[in-house]
């Protein structure tokens, strides 16, 4: 069946290293991505971040690894055809949860990847500055910005997500653990849809090398599969990051 493009629309939030200590504050809404297909480059239950997780080179994303460690994963992920899109939806992936304090998902990644953010009692930010980093660009409010999944919820069930339990597609709907969840520009969001590493990549190039670890951490860590062609370009957008 034919590709479904997700939106994610974001709210708004506050960054404190103390938030990542607590629960967090989420809100609703979904997540897709941005930019266009021009300029490519020429499972389990969960994990725990292994240890030679680093922040990427811009950003705020838990548990992203090294370009050394991707290429390991990179190499040992499955390769197989797509599925089908046979009985997806995104009710199947029940987002965004709570996290407490009259907050969910949504809203906790937005207080992470924000600057000075100010919420209401609702846990909705009221004010902030957030920079997309797959175009580079800012916003000081957050109807700006979706929330993106880094591997789409429809791409998950074309590569194994189909299979899983509805718990286990609630908990990658709604990880803050691993490198799945970002605060993004709404137009890139969209732009991204559901669409693999092979059709889509970030538009700001800068961000390839740490876009392409968060891929492959996410598939590795769920065991999901990939195409032989997002495989390669996986492969090509992690020689950006060098030595």
């Amino acid at each position: 069946m034919g590709r479904q493009k997700r939106v994610y629309i974001a709210g708004s939030a506050a960054v404190a290293a103390a938030l990542l200590a607590i629960t967090g504050c989420a809100g609703q809404g979904s997540g897709g991505a941005s930019g266009d297909a021009k300029g490519k480059p020429t499972a389990s239950a969960p994990r725990t971040p292994s240890g030679d997780a680093k922040p990427p080179a811009a950003g705020t994303l838990p548990g992203v690894p090294s370009a050394a460690a991707a290429r390991t994963r990179l190499a040992a992920l499955k390769v197989a055809p797509e599925g089908p899109m046979t009985g997806y939806s995104r009710d199947r992936f029940p987002h965004w949860a709570e996290q407490g304090a009259n907050c969910n998902t949504r809203e906790t990644v937005l207080a992470r990847d924000g600057a000075d953010v100010r919420r209401d009692a609702q846990c909705k930010a009221v004010s902030g500055t957030w920079t997309s980093v797959y175009d580079g660009k800012t916003f000081t409010k957050a109807s700006g910005l979706d929330i993106d999944h880094t591997v789409p919820l429809a791409n998950a069930w074309r590569s194994g997500a189909a299979k899983w339990t509805q718990e286990k597609r609630k908990a990658f709907a709604n990880d803050l653990t691993h490198p799945q969840l970002l605060a993004v520009s709404a137009v890139s969001n969209r732009s991204k849809g559901d669409q693999g590493p092979d059709e889509w990549q970030p538009p700001a190039r800068s961000y390839w090398c740490a876009y392409a670890r968060s891929w492959t951490e996410v598939k590795s860590v769920y065991g999901l599969t990939v195409t032989p062609q997002e495989k390669a370009t996986l492969g090509r957008m992690l020689d950006t990051c060098g030595s």
